[in-house]
């Protein structure tokens, strides 16, 4: 059984990843009317990951004994200055991610909650594999520095990221 601090945290957490998956959504209808289908489609299946990472929360806290409890959120930026500015506030995002997740870490440690910690620890690892992702990809953007065909090229080659959906 969680205590209610971590079940809370947690709850916090889950729809933290929702909540990712409406910011992803928005930035891949903002590719989409820039005539970008291929960060379009990035994003999108970036948005359908975070919905995956919330409901391997979702089941982990069922799992213990609790119930998930959904709640809303805010609206979502929808405008950007360009396909960079997008990029580059997907990687704030995830910094963002990145520091609840260490939150939640320091709490189940603070708790000596082994279960949760082991949990968490797969978490931690895939933040560092997300904000990889985007820092790579802000780069190349900041190096294309706008040019129409490199950017054509780039958006063709982002097109081909999927994600399959696997939640235990």
């Amino acid at each position: 059984m969680l205590s209610s601090n971590l079940h809370e945290a947690l709850t916090d957490q889950m729809n933290y990843e929702f909540y990712s998956a409406h910011v992803y959504t928005a930035m891949a209808s903002y590719c989409k009317s820039e005539n970008y289908d291929g960060f379009s489609s990035f994003f999108l299946a970036q948005a359908e990951e975070e919905r995956t990472h919330g409901m391997k929360i979702y089941n982990y806290i069922h799992d213990r004994g609790e119930q998930a409890i959904i709640s809303g959120f805010d609206h979502p930026n929808n405008k950007y200055e360009s396909i960079l500015d997008a990029f580059e506030k997907a990687l704030e995002h995830e910094k963002e991610v990145t520091s609840r997740i260490y939150n939640l870490s320091d709490i189940a440690r603070d708790e000596k909650e082994y279960a949760t910690i082991s949990f968490l620890n797969w978490f931690l690892d895939e933040q560092v594999e997300e904000e990889s992702l985007f820092n790579g990809i802000v780069q190349k953007l900041k190096q294309i520095n706008n040019d129409p065909t490199s950017l054509f090229t780039y958006d063709s080659k982002l097109a081909k990221r999927t994600h399959t959906t696997f939640v235990e």
